[in-house]
């Protein structure tokens, strides 16, 4: 619709539509519903624990460095290849007290499935201890070297059984072990978010009782949520039987489920309940709702997914499947809102206000004319309708505070030194840390691949590679060159001088892989690797952070352009993508200041300073670029509803403002507890996540929504909704708000 066609009598009257049907007949129906969800939810809920998949962190990234080499010594030295992990000794006397238990562990170790080679740690009898060995100079801290032909993670929970029976003889004398590396991640707790969604349910109920007044109604939302959640992540544990999800999946899964789902339900019963008070009946209300706020629902859940779906432009699986696992539960949270929601509706009728907690209260509502008094919100609503400017510029300096520490980002890993001490890959990263140096946790190990060198030209590229490796800056140590048994392929282990999560590290990686290694076989048609978890870790930060200018690009583009067929205005799109980017620019600097500068992660349970974890950002990014549109399309609808019923653009901002806050406000505060729940996590991707997509939403809702938007909208006026004449004959008719239905029909 182009700017001349904004008369309040130009708007067709097309009736109920299909939305409206669905809704409506639900609500009729609620048995049949009702009963064919349950049955949808006990299958697949059974489906997926007979068949499901499991979840682990087992991931290739084909054409990197550190996979080549991997498969290059795999290929011609398959003890010295696959995943390693440590299994760390410590005593208070000699461990060579204990050379029986501990030649009969290694033999053990050595006779299980999966295991490729297992290093005794303690030297022949009578020889002292090799220095930047697997004992340490005290000989009270060892470790023995298992190396696997696959991730330990993936092999369950009954082969974490025979490795403790395997060292059993060695706690038996008194001697603790700890499991250190991806081993230790096998041995860690299950991850549990029962606590964090009881916090975020409890939350929620309180803000809805508040908010709104009425049991039932807070009730709800958090029950179609909740079932929508469910069959979620028996879907996705469904998918995980089909291909590999990360062990973070399902926790991401049940964050998003539930902030979107207890969200989408929220607008739909505000609309309900306001058509019950302005006489409709039961299921005629639930109807009109489905066909006015369920058209921005599903608007808003297809923005999230497509988000999602833009980090597959990544290209890492990795990323690709947590974008997915995130949108299995979105697509089942619109699905409850639109069919599940109005059953529910249907069940209770007008019984919705019988048990209340204070007066039940809908939308906002205000009078039609200007000057009329209202409520809270109308009067601040006129106040940002009088000073935009101010309001606007009170949020651009607000965010662009919080933004200050985002020029410092540094991605990286999180490394075991961050995990609770209950832990044993903890426990077993402070023990090595002590006896051999922070690096010792995150051993290099550098491949030459020497097939294609003339024999006689080998020894001398072992000499130059060896004095090339040879004091190496942020390098702790560097064992003698190995042959493979075969003489193609020669390998050795560099201990780093820091962490496996330093930026030294980091640069170290770099430093070997790109200057020392290749000018040390310059020449010749040597090829060099240098491989490990640690080497692996940072060649998925430079995929990440190569990729993550196209991902926000993608994200951005597919996010105007919803936008922009949504409301066919491109001054709205533009102004939606830029300050979404400004709240998320915001969040980041608050994951900054907290985790990296540390000002506050010691009281999240998070040891020292840690970086940001690669991937959080481009998650993050897609995330909240998709949940903002929640409240972008919800705000905007309500705005262009009133701005074609009436033409005045001013008034339109104001009303909307006024009859939204409420919702948005409460909508927000409940996924902002949602997320922030998550905090409690033991696990610090998770903590992080949870931190960040609270403070984004809470930014969103709050600077955003109820500054940045009502007064860059208010100064826009009219102009806003202006369209290209070319582009208006291009662009669908969407219908967002569901204005082409008669506000009289079946009231």
């Amino acid at each position: 619709m182009s700017s001349s066609d904004t008369v309040s009598g130009s708007v067709p009257q097309k009736g109920r539509g299909r939305l409206w049907r669905l809704g409506e007949w639900c609500a009729r129906r609620p048995v049949v519903v009702l009963v064919g969800w349950l049955l949808v939810l006990v299958g697949v809920q059974v489906a997926d624990h007979l068949v499901g998949g499991a979840y682990s962190d087992d991931f290739s990234l084909p054409g990197t460095q550190a996979q080549d080499g991997r498969d290059v010594l795999a290929a011609h030295e398959p003890a010295a290849g696959g995943t390693s992990a440590q299994v760390v000794l410590h005593d208070g006397q000699p461990l060579v007290q204990f050379q029986a238990q501990v030649d009969q562990a290694v033999t053990s170790l050595q006779h299980l499935p999966h295991v490729l080679s297992a290093q005794d740690p303690l030297p022949p009898p009578g020889q002292a201890p090799q220095p930047g060995g697997p004992l340490a100079a005290d000989g009270l801290t060892g470790y023995v070297t298992v190396r696997f032909d696959g991730v330990p993670s993936t092999f369950g929970s009954d082969y974490l059984t025979q490795v403790d029976g395997a060292v059993a003889p060695l706690r038996q004398a008194g001697v603790q072990v700890e499991y250190g590396g991806p081993l230790g991640e096998l041995a860690r707790p299950e991850p549990s978010d029962r606590v964090s969604e009881l916090i975020g349910f409890g939350v929620a109920i309180v803000v809805l009782l508040v908010g709104f007044g009425s049991v039932i109604a807070a009730g709800l939302p958090l029950v179609s949520a909740l079932l929508a959640v469910l069959l979620g992540l028996g879907l996705l544990g469904l998918l995980a039987a089909l291909t590999t999800f990360a062990t973070v999946a399902p926790t991401l899964a049940t964050m998003i489920g539930l902030g979107v789902g207890i969200d989408y339900a929220l607008f739909l019963l505000t609309r309900h309940r306001q058509n019950l008070m302005d006489g409709r009946d039961p299921r005629t209300a639930a109807g009109h709702a489905v066909a006015t706020s369920g058209r921005a629902v599903l608007i808003s859940g297809c923005t999230v997914v497509i988000a999602l779906a833009g980090l597959s432009v990544s290209g890492i699986s990795f990323m690709a499947k947590l974008g997915l696992a995130a949108g299995v539960t979105v697509v089942t949270a619109v699905c409850g809102a639109l069919t599940l929601l109005p059953a529910l509706l249907g069940v209770i009728g007008r019984r919705m206000d019988r048990f209340t907690v204070r007066t039940p209260v809908a939308e906002g509502t205000g009078p039609d004319d200007r000057s009329g008094t209202g409520g809270m919100w109308h009067r601040y609503a006129r106040r940002v309708e009088r000073r935009p400017w101010w309001y606007l510029a009170a949020g651009l300096v607000t965010v662009l505070v919080l933004a200050v520490p985002l020029p410092s980002i540094q991605l990286g890993h999180i490394g075991d030194g961050a995990d609770p001490t209950s832990f044993t890959d903890r426990r077993a990263f402070d023990l090595m840390s002590a006896a051999f140096g922070p690096g010792s946790n995150g051993p290099l190990t550098v491949v030459v691949d020497q097939s294609a060198v003339a024999a006689s030209d080998r020894q001398a590229l072992a000499s130059a590679v060896q004095q090339a490796l040879a004091g190496v800056p942020d390098t702790a140590s560097t064992a003698p060159l190995q042959t493979s048994t075969d003489g193609e392929v020669l390998f050795t282990t560099v201990t780093p001088a820091q962490a496996p999560q330093s930026e030294q590290t980091t640069d170290l990686v770099g430093h070997l892989s790109d200057t020392v290694l290749p000018d040390a076989v310059r020449g010749t048609p040597a090829a060099t690797y240098v491989t490990g978890t640690t080497a692996a870790q940072v060649d998925f930060l430079d995929l990440v952070a190569a990729r993550l200018v196209p991902i926000i690009a993608v994200v951005v583009a597919l996010a105007f352009l919803i936008i922009l067929l949504v409301f066919r205005a491109p001054l709205v799109a533009l102004k939606a993508a830029v300050l979404n980017l400004v709240s998320i620019a915001a969040s980041y600097g608050v994951l900054v200041a907290v985790f990296q500068w540390g000002w506050g992660g010691p009281a999240l349970g998070v040891s020292g300073k840690v970086p940001i974890e690669s991937y959080v950002p481009m998650m993050m990014f897609a995330i909240v670029f998709g949940l903002s549109m929640d409240y972008e399309v919800f705000l905007l609808s309500r705005v262009h509803e009133r701005w074609r019923r009436t033409g005045d653009s001013r008034g339109a901002v104001a009303h909307a403002l006024e009859t939204t806050a409420r919702v948005i406000g409460c909508a927000a505060l409940i996924m902002v507890s949602v997320f922030a729940a998550f905090i409690v996590s033991d696990n610090v991707v998770i903590k992080m996540m949870g931190l960040g997509l609270a403070v984004s939403v809470l930014i969103d809702a709050t600077v955003v929504r109820l500054l940045m938007v009502p007064a860059a909208m208010t100064l826009l006026g009219g102009a806003a909704w202006w369209t290209p004449r070319r582009l208006d004959r291009i662009l669908p008719d969407i219908d967002a708000e569901g204005t082409n239905i008669s506000p009289d029909d079946g009231s």
